[in-house]
């Protein structure tokens, strides 16, 4: 299986801009550049904004399977991935953070809750592709 994205570039670092497509369109022609990337400001995404949101998406969908392959129906998973980089000397994501909310699943106590996050946060396809500390904080209500 093979998923692709194209970028686009034309100009200087700073004052440049891109577009960026993914295969399935979702973003098409999605604007990026400077100021959305290393400045607050500007229309359109970035590099770290998108790994983050990767990341959320694939994490939050492996709790959803492990509690489905365990026999339980989850409900409402939430997750917020808050991805952390230094813009010093060579510019590194140092850190991804994972902030899951979960509502009540009949049979399935706030531990065991927790094992499911734990679980999907060491497995999820995203985070075996990082080599960066991840952590998780898990709100089970």
């Amino acid at each position: 299986m093979k998923r692709t994205a194209k970028a686009h570039w034309k100009g200087t670092f700073k004052e440049g801009k891109g577009e960026l497509t993914t295969q399935s369109t979702t973003l098409n022609n999605t604007q990026y550049a400077f100021k959305t990337r290393f400045a607050d400001g500007g229309f359109g995404t970035n590099p770290e904004e998108l790994i983050a949101a990767a990341h959320a998406g694939c994490f939050t969908m492996a709790v959803g399977y492990g509690l489905s392959e365990a026999g339980f129906t989850p409900g409402d998973l939430d997750t917020e991935a808050i991805l952390e980089f230094d813009l010093t000397g060579v510019p590194t994501i140092t850190h991804i953070h994972l902030d899951l909310k979960g509502a009540k699943i009949d049979g399935v106590d706030e531990a065991k809750f927790k094992e499911f996050a734990e679980g999907a946060k060491a497995n999820c396809i995203v985070s075996r592709a990082l080599s960066v500390p991840i952590t998780l904080s898990v709100q089970y209500v």
